[in-house]
């Protein structure tokens, strides 16, 4: 990403946090189904912004970990975990790049951030049987643009997971999936 992008990116988030204070937020992709989360586990959020799903996720028992290319909105994120009385692993890294290597994740979140470049990385971040929840602006509603997503793009790009929910419209797709659970082969007996 372009020293500009982050800049542009850090004035944005500098302007909202002086707008005033956030409060944990579950994904908009997960609100009426916080019941599909796991009991807990390492979750990544990626292109956290401010850090609200981080925070909400951290609160609810998982070890996580927030990627942005903005210090601004990683600060704020700490600032919001504090005062929650939360522990996030803040990474500043740029995402343009690919995601930051890590092992497995239970949940991995990534909200209103498009690139379909990054889309197998984030499905490769799963655990078996983890959780994917997306959200991105899309065409559905709204007419073509350079950050929105055409018509089934999202469901067609998870399509090797179990998509558990699928919405697109008013400018919106949104995609919960659960990875495939790996089964060992079965042992062949002796002769």
């Amino acid at each position: 990403m372009a020293d500009s992008d982050r800049e542009r990116w850090d004035a944005r988030h500098a302007a909202a946090v002086a707008a005033g204070a956030v409060a944990p937020a579950p994904p908009d992709a997960l609100r009426g189904r916080t019941g599909l989360l796991p009991r807990g586990g390492r979750a990544l959020d990626v292109a956290c912004g401010r850090g609200t799903v981080a925070v909400w996720l951290a609160a609810r028992g998982f070890d996580v970990d927030a990627v942005d290319v903005s210090p601004v909105a990683l600060d704020a994120g700490r600032d919001l975990a504090a005062r929650e009385g939360v522990t996030v692993r803040w990474l500043l890294h740029d995402l343009d790049t690919g995601l930051p290597e890590a092992r497995p994740y239970d949940v991995v979140v990534c909200q209103r951030f498009r690139d379909p470049a990054r889309y197998p990385e984030l499905a490769a971040r799963l655990a078996p049987g983890g959780l994917l929840v997306m959200s991105v602006l899309s065409e559905v509603g709204e007419g073509a643009g350079p950050f929105r997503a055409p018509a089934g793009e999202l469901r067609a790009a998870f399509d090797g997971l179990d998509v558990l929910h699928h919405t697109e419209r008013d400018g919106e797709a949104s995609l919960v999936a659960r990875a495939p659970v790996r089964t060992a082969a079965p042992s062949r007996g002796r002769r």
